[in-house]
């Protein structure tokens, strides 16, 4: 079997949900981050179009896109650790949350950190920098052209330039962080039987970009709008869960 190869952003909460599952069952790997929009090119010609974005693993001459789907074929080459439950049911119950978090949560947090970052020309200039190669870094007018580069590939790629599409993501966040907390006055620190899962790994990995665990990769100084949102919530059980989760089951941060 050859090592397997992920194909990541190193800031991206999904790319952050399949290298935790990686690291989570010990699998040695390489790791490779084009910057955008060559992620696209890869991923589309890896996967003969269906799929253009990344995580993208690279397993036994398949390319598997999709963090959910990447997981899913872990699972059944690395059954251990387990990150799905032995019981049918909270197998079930833990897919559904993971589904839940993909689709509800995932999404409208990543249009929300766009949307604020591209309205900080200085943060988002070195984050932009910071994933060009680095002989490219010292060139004269890389900062310029690489912040302009991705404020308009961001607008292009997630819409984050509209401040309804901002407020509705606003909501979906807080939604989902209710969720979250719901879900744990019931279940307690597991979302899903007594111990970490698929739901676990989840829900703190698509959080991480709101809460920012140290953990976790390293991510731009937040704006003040997006500090001024996430500042009430950190009293909140399911902010402070996901500072635990990844405290106490995650190691290895973004990696090389």
């Amino acid at each position: 079997m050859s090592k397997p190869i992920l194909w990541h952003i190193p800031i991206s909460h999904y790319n952050e949900k399949a290298r935790w599952a990686l690291e989570w069952k010990g699998i040695e790997h390489e790791r490779r981050a084009p910057p955008p929009p060559a992620n696209m090119i890869v991923s589309a010609w890896y996967t003969r179009g269906a799929s253009k974005t990344f995580p993208l693993l690279q397993l036994d001459g398949e390319a598997i896109g999709d963090s959910t789907a990447i997981i899913a074929a872990l699972e059944e080459r690395w059954p251990e650790p387990p990150l799905y439950p032995a019981d049918p049911a909270e197998r079930r119950r833990a897919l559904e949350l993971e589904g839940f978090f993909d689709e509800e949560l995932g999404p409208h947090l990543r249009l929300l950190a766009w949307h604020e970052l591209r309205r900080d020309p200085a943060g988002l200039t070195e984050l932009s920098v910071s994933m060009l190669p680095g002989p490219l870094r010292g060139l004269p007018g890389t900062r310029e052209v690489a912040r302009r580069f991705a404020s308009g590939f961001v607008q292009l790629r997630f819409r984050v330039a509209s401040e309804e599409a901002a407020a509705l993501a606003r909501e979906k966040v807080l939604a989902a962080l209710d969720r979250l907390d719901s879900e744990l006055e019931v279940a307690g620190e597991h979302l899903v039987g007594d111990r970490f899962s698929v739901a676990d790994l989840t829900a703190a990995a698509l959080f991480y970009p709101l809460v920012a665990p140290p953990e976790g990769p390293r991510l731009p100084t937040p704006t003040a709008a997006y500090e001024g949102f996430r500042a009430p919530l950190r009293s909140r059980p399911g902010y402070q869960w996901v500072e635990r989760t990844y405290a106490r089951y995650r190691r290895g941060g973004a990696g090389p």
